[in-house]
């Protein structure tokens, strides 16, 4: 395994990032380097170990297979190079079966949540004209009452029934592709949409090259990633880059056995015993869950090698609870859908003032630079930026290349999150620069939310704001003007409903406050700062 990795064994972090160079070849592919290298090399090697269903192991030469069955039933429904495919599974070898089935034919994978309500899908599958979908039952059942309005979504497959074509049946079935395409490192692969603040969610494309973007902080913070006995679970989903490729992704590359687990909510004491009866030592941990399983107690058969955590600070509280009751030091680490893990902390390799993030991540240029796109001196406050040349940087947004051209100031991409770098180079989180709300680890806009409240007849205007949270972080609140003569009794609840129904449950407003009128700028745009209170 240690023939994969991208970092030598030295504790300097300044001689890591001064010797590393970006190791993309020309040609990748990220099934090949994540399954068909493995399912050549070492067939038998356990790959993914399904906790919901019985704690099946699937093994490398396994999934090559299904994936290249399944990469025969998706050329026959007419899916090719550039062609977009939906992924609606919650964690399962399913979704990485038709991960590595769509790669194999050039195609784009869309990463979907599974809680998604049908205005969040139909957006979603419209913009990026899916070709294909596979789900379950459930999400078959929403696909179907959507299916006229999708004019590009032309089949659907599912694991369990529903309207669909049985995923299964239909592998078993074909035979495997004759041979995988053979992409270059810079075509797209994975199309992951993120929460936009003045407008529509946007979808970040990503090369097949992201994948290499991550892999040094992975070996990073989990210390010389991977070792023997090494196994990784995260209860984040593998719809977003968290979930995907902190844990998911690389643990398949490296070949450490990955634990998929459908957690319809999270549950501490469940997932401290999924950690201790499958025996995984290396976790991928939201804060949130953090602070959860921070209330639950640890079994003492718990045995863990490494902790990575992103999306929110923790705290000196936080990072104390890991030494006292797991034994180890959390490594915090920063990054983006757009450009992931540009910031990683590592205590044992650096004395990093409390508070702070990290340093840059060997292969990425970070800086703190002002509105003329300029790096400002240390101490002082502004945008954190990336340097263009990153592997894990993506190519643009689909189908958006104002926005994606608004994105970047010469060569430094813009993340919309102020920050400090002192003199060190270790970089503080300040806040945000515009109205994402991070809350439970998911970075939410607020312009999905506004449509769907003004969708209800009984509301004329809405504003969403993020409130202070001990625990998320920050809780949605909505700010609803309602028309003349409407009932406020039992309309908040209604609204709450009406987004968990139609968007998502995980962007539902945990308050609605009634406004007789909303602050506006001179030129009639929401003022949200000013209900925030800033």
């Amino acid at each position: 395994m240690s023939e994969r990795r991208f970092l030598p064994d030295q504790r300097d972090w300044d001689a890591l990032r001064v010797g590393f160079r970006w190791p993309v070849p020309e040609r990748f592919n990220i099934a090949r380097a994540c399954c068909d290298d493995w399912a050549e090399r070492d067939p038998g090697r356990v790959a993914v170990i399904d906790a919901s269903d019985g704690d099946r192991e699937w093994s490398h030469g396994a999934l090559g297979d299904a994936s290249d069955r399944l990469a025969s039933v998706m050329a026959a429904s007419g899916v090719g190079p550039g062609d977009r495919v939906a992924v609606l599974l919650a964690q399962s070898p399913a979704v990485l079966v038709a991960h590595f089935a769509a790669m194999k034919l050039g195609a784009i994978v869309l990463p979907l949540f599974t809680l998604f309500g049908p205005d969040a899908l139909e957006y979603r599958l419209a913009d990026s004209g899916a070709r294909l979908a596979v789900t379950d039952a459930e999400g078959a059942a929403k696909l179907a009452a959507l299916r006229d309005r999708l004019p590009d979504l032309v089949d659907v497959l599912s694991v369990d029934g529903g309207p669909a074509r049985d995923l299964w049946a239909e592998i078993a079935a074909a035979p495997p592709i004759a041979a995988p395409r053979d992409t270059l490192a810079e075509d797209p692969a994975v199309l992951i949409y993120t929460s936009g603040t003045t407008g529509p969610p946007k979808g970040a494309l990503h090369a097949h090259r992201f994948l290499i973007g991550h892999l040094p902080s992975i070996e990073l913070h989990h210390r010389g990633f991977p070792q023997a006995g090494d196994c990784g679970w995260t209860p984040a989903d593998w719809a977003w880059i968290g979930g995907l490729m902190d844990m998911a992704m690389p643990c398949l590359y490296y070949g450490v056995p990955l634990v998929a687990c459908r957690m319809r909510k999270f549950d501490a004491a469940e997932a401290w015993a999924l950690i201790d009866r499958l025996k995984v030592r290396n976790l991928f941990l939201p804060p949130t869950a953090l602070k959860l399983m921070r209330q639950a107690p640890v079994p003492p058969g718990v045995c863990l090698r490494s902790v990575g955590s992103g999306g929110e600070s923790l705290g000196p509280d936080l990072l104390a609870w890991g030494r006292q009751a797991l034994g180890l030091e959390i490594c915090e680490f920063y990054g983006q859908t757009e450009c992931n893990l540009v910031v990683t902390c590592v205590p044992e390799m650096m004395t990093a003032p409390p508070g702070t993030m990290g340093r840059a991540t060997p292969g990425f240029d970070v800086a703190i630079i002002g509105a003329d796109g300029v790096p400002l001196p240390p101490g002082e406050v502004g945008e954190i930026a990336v340097r263009r040349g990153a592997a894990s940087m993506f190519l643009g947004y689909w189908g958006l290349p104002d926005k994606t051209a608004a994105k970047f100031s010469g060569e430094w991409m813009r993340t919309g999150d102020l920050g400090i770098c002192d003199a060190g180079g270790h970089f503080t989180y300040v806040s945000r620069d515009d109205d994402v709300i991070t809350s439970a680890g998911y970075r939410i806009g607020p312009t999905e939310i506004e449509t769907c409240l003004t969708g209800h007849p009984d509301v004329v205007m809405a504003a969403v704001v993020g409130e202070p949270d001990p625990v998320r972080t920050e809780i949605v609140v909505a700010h609803v003007v309602l028309r003349e003569g409407a009932q406020w009794e039992g309309l908040a609840e209604a609204l709450i409903q009406r987004v968990r129904d139609q968007v998502s449950p995980h962007v539902a407003p945990r308050k609605v406050i009634r406004a007789d009128s909303l602050p506006m700028t001179a030129t009639g745009k929401i003022m949200r700062r000013a209900l925030r209170g800033g």
